[in-house]
């Protein structure tokens, strides 16, 4: 999975104080564009939204692909980048924001709105989506083997019961560790508290002698085949897999909380092609093609309207993809934690070597 590249954001954090911007808008051309170049995810943009788009618009499109949020901002802070549409995650919004590299949507330009679910509307990271307009999201939580665990698992606190130890993984990645780590201690995933990290981090090495390891490539695959019963989980494609295939399998949302994305769409500060942009945001809003993006993707759409366009029951009720309003009533957005990733940082040092 991509969807944390926290190591590098402290680079990007220091460009957000340092005020680094790129061009402005004021380049954009007015007139109508007959191109549009997009930076986005890789395979979050189907081939078949694509088609549709170029078929109704007249509109050639061009799709680069980032694996990385801190890829994307280093290669629009360079200036110059050509590309009008970028596709953020929520952190990645406030960042892109703080340098300026990304322009305020004009609504009096944007039709469908209406259309999200009410969760990604006046996000936390981004007030009245000023800046960003929801495409996919997913979440972050446990996925478990009942074969192996001999029964139903509800909380993080599993991950840490002994009769587990040698078959339970931890991903690799500093802040989704740190989520377990602050959750289980009844402290918000999203804190900044230097003491609040500092008890995350005790946890996780205390945690540490009875994991089979951190793992962030195949947890699923080994939780699937019963060589692990617990691992912390991307809910996504992979995971939605083995969930789908094996009856044991199960995703959730532990009752601490877990934690939500979401991949949305801005317009670059100095996009050359601002009209195709606008018509872009309101071709993606439509239910129609929001819908592709589960139909063909196997991704969450944050579009209500497109649930009565998906054509795969199962994909709806797979929680590894749309987690349930029950299980998301706890869980939290993760944004950028600015200066506190010095403590994310020096406590995620002391559980690796420890």
């Amino acid at each position: 999975m991509k969807r944390y590249g926290w190591m590098a954001l402290t680079a990007a954090s220091a460009l957000l104080l340092s005020g680094c911007a790129g061009g402005t808008a004021s380049g954009s051309k007015a007139a109508d564009s007959t191109e549009l170049n997009i930076y986005a995810w890789a395979g979050e943009v189907p081939d078949a939204v694509v088609a549709a788009f170029e078929k109704e618009t007249g509109i050639k499109v061009t799709i680069d692909t980032f694996d990385s949020n801190e890829t994307m901002i280093s290669k629009l802070a360079s200036g110059g980048s050509g590309y009008d549409i970028v596709e953020p995650s929520q952190y990645a919004v406030q960042l892109l924001v703080g340098q300026k590299l990304v322009q305020k949507i004009d609504y009096d330009q944007i039709e469908g709105m209406d259309n999200l679910t009410e969760k990604f509307v006046n996000p936390q990271y981004d007030p009245d989506n000023a800046y960003s307009i929801p495409w996919v999201w997913g979440t972050t939580g446990l996925l478990y083997n009942e074969e192996c665990t001999g029964g139903e698992i509800t909380s993080w606190s599993s991950m840490f019961d002994e009769k587990y130890a040698g078959k339970v993984y931890m991903l690799d990645n500093m802040l989704a560790a740190y989520i377990v780590g602050l959750q289980v201690n009844g402290l918000p995933a999203t804190s900044t508290d230097k003491e609040d990290i500092a008890t995350a981090t005790q946890t996780l090495i205390d945690q540490k002698p009875m994991l089979a390891g951190y793992n962030s490539t195949d947890y699923y695959d080994l939780v699937a085949s019963g060589d692990a019963c617990i691992a912390e989980a991307w809910g996504g494609s992979s995971v939605a897999q083995v969930v789908n295939d094996n009856p044991n399998v199960h995703y959730i949302l532990p009752e601490e909380g877990g934690t939500i994305w979401t991949d949305s769409f801005s317009i670059a500060n100095d996009a050359p092609h601002l009209d195709a942009a606008y018509k872009w945001l309101n071709f993606t809003l439509k239910p129609e093609t929001a819908a592709i993006a589960t139909n063909e993707g196997s991704m969450a759409t944050a579009n209500a309207g497109a649930a009565a366009l998906i054509t795969d029951d199962a994909l709806l009720s797979n929680a590894a993809i749309f987690a349930p309003d029950e299980m998301l009533t706890k869980s939290e957005f993760i944004v950028d934690p600015g200066e506190a990733m010095t403590y994310y940082q020096d406590g995620w040092t002391r559980v690796k070597a420890s």
